[in-house]
Order: structure tokens, then C-alpha cells, then sequence
């Protein structure tokens, strides 16, 4: 049995449905099991899983998103939160933790503009690794999905993007590659002890970006630079908070802490090319198309 939890977000419910593939039984912790819409062989536990101690029963392996280890502002309980929930799991008999982290993990805070969002990856992985438990940290990068918080508002209202730093270059990584990765490192060894660090297959400035978004459309499309204050007042506006605004420029303008970084993890992991940010924005087409 294999726990999931965030089992309905981005990277946990493509993963469910590789679990069920591979032949795993699927267990998933969520808050709200009536809006789950998870398959019917998922056991569906409703509550937080760090307190909710029979969603453990017979699970060998378990997925650690730090954002559903609870919702409180301290990073600190968070990361109690998740070495409480992974000694119950050892005693219980379970072997194995995968746990989501992000590639700035060891950097300054003000680099990981994400902590303000609840995604206190350093505890959770740190958890992870004391826990006694065979581990795995997956450090992400740029998630692909990220383009549709920061610009589907503005295609949707006209064929520009404006924003900073359009030099600024990112390895978008399609959350189906880090849920395989995922499910690999929950169903076989070769991951454990390991902190991949991963990425897309390609490294792309925003305007490249915007273009295959544009591409993915039908409709031609551009970006046009502005200066980080008018882009932070745009963030403003459509309701992030400053400190995350300034973070995620601070990040632009460092080009996400490494230049062109693409470590070609994933494709050494999985055997296969990593899926594309073309690709990613042909499936995702509808979220950028006006409605």
C-alpha cells in the first residue's frame, strides 16, 4: 500500500493513476474526500495525515507533499508534523518515503519565495532523511505549470505578456515527468539515499515560452519586457502577496539561481526524453484560450 498525500494536486493525482498502472494499491489522505474525484480503487481517508493515524494501516511507501502536511505558518511544526507522521509509519512497517522539494532548497530564504505558500521543503526533507526510513528528495525546478498563475490572465485579455526580465531563462518541468519520477522512486530502490535534481528537457527565456503558449493556441503572441517595479504592481494587483511578488523576481533575475540549468535527471532516471514545455503547453491549451 502506498500513501499519497496532496493525492488531487498537480504532481500527486497524475501520480495516483501511475501507482494504479504499475499495480499498486493507493491510499490517499485528503480533506475534502467528496471533491476528490479520485478512481475508485483509491482508498480515500478524509482528515490530515499527519493525525490521521489508520490512514497508515499496511502502507509500505509514502509520498510527502509538504503542502498537505498542514496549514500552520510555522515552518517548524510542519517539519514535527512530518517526523511525527513518519515514525508512525515506521512502526507501522512501511520502508520507504519519496519526498517533493525544490532545487533552492539550501539556499537563503528570501530565495524561496514558495516558503511563503507553505512549502517548507527543508523540514519536510530533513524529516524524511532523519526518519530512518529509505528516502527520496526529488528537487524540482520551474514547474510548467507555473505559466498559467503568472500569464493566462493576460492571453486570455489580449496577445501580449508583460513581465521582467525576459532573459531570464527556466527549464520548465511538466509535473507528469516529476509524478513518474515519483512513482519510480516509490516502486523501486534506485532512487533511495538520492536528491535528484530535476528539470525539463530544455531551457527557455519567457519569450520562447510565451511563444509556444502561443503556438499551442492558435494565436500569435509576444512578450514585452517592462521594469521589475511595473511587473511587481501587476503581481500586486491580481492578488500575490509582495513578499512572494519580490521573491519570484529575485528569482527571475538570478534565472531561478543557475544559468541554461537543465541536469538531464529525468531522462537518466526514466529512460526516455523528458516531455516537453511545447508539449506541456499543447495539453494545457484551454487555460490560456479565452472563455
Amino acid at each position: 500500500m502506498i500513501l499519497v498525500t496532496g493525492a488531487t494536486g498537480t504532481v500527486g493525482r497524475p501520480l495516483v493513476d501511475l501507482l494504479l498502472a504499475h499495480g499498486a494499491k493507493v491510499r490517499a489522505v485528503t480533506r475534502a474526500p467528496s471533491a476528490a474525484a479520485l478512481p475508485d480503487a483509491v482508498q480515500v481517508v478524509e482528515g490530515d495525515p499527519a493525525l490521521a493515524d489508520d490512514a497508515l494501516d499496511e502502507v509500505t511507501a509514502l509520498l510527502l507533499n509538504p503542502r498537505a502536511l498542514g496549514r500552520s505558518a510555522d515552518p517548524q511544526a510542519v517539519g514535527t508534523a512530518a517526523a511525527r507522521l513518519l515514525d508512525l509509519a515506521r512502526d507501522r512497517g512501511a520502508t520507504r518515503v519519496v519526498t517533493l522539494s525544490a532545487l533552492n532548497v539550501d539556499h537563503d530564504a528570501a530565495e524561496q519565495p514558495s516558503r511563503l505558500r507553505g512549502e517548507y521543503n527543508k523540514e519536510v526533507e530533513a524529516a524524511a532523511v532523519a526518519s530512518g526510513l529509505a528516502w527520496t528528495a526529488l528537487r524540482s525546478g520551474y514547474y510548467a505549470v507555473n505559466t498559467i498563475t503568472s500569464w493566462a490572465a493576460q492571453i486570455r485579455a489580449g496577445d501580449v505578456v508583460r513581465g521582467a526580465h525576459a532573459g531570464s531563462t527556466w527549464a520548465p518541468l511538466h509535473e507528469r515527468d516529476l509524478a513518474a519520477v515519483a512513482a519510480h522512486a516509490l516502486l523501486t530502490d534506485d532512487l533511495a539515499g538520492r536528491r535528484p535534481v530535476l528539470t525539463g528537457p530544455r531551457s527557455l527565456t519567457q519569450p520562447q515560452m510565451v511563444a509556444q503558449i502561443g503556438a499551442a493556441i492558435g494565436r500569435p503572441l509576444r512578450f514585452q519586457e517592462v521594469p521589475p517595479e511595473a511587473a511587481e504592481q501587476g503581481m500586486l494587483r491580481s492578488g500575490m502577496p509582495e513578499a512572494l511578488a519580490r521573491g519570484f523576481l529575485t528569482l527571475q533575475a538570478r534565472s531561478y539561481l543557475q544559468h541554461d540549468l537543465v541536469t538531464g535527471e529525468v531522462e537518466q532516471i526514466l529512460g526516455r526524453p523528458g516531455l516537453t514545455f511545447a508539449q506541456w503547453a499543447d495539453e494545457h491549451a484551454d487555460a490560456f484560450r479565452s472563455r
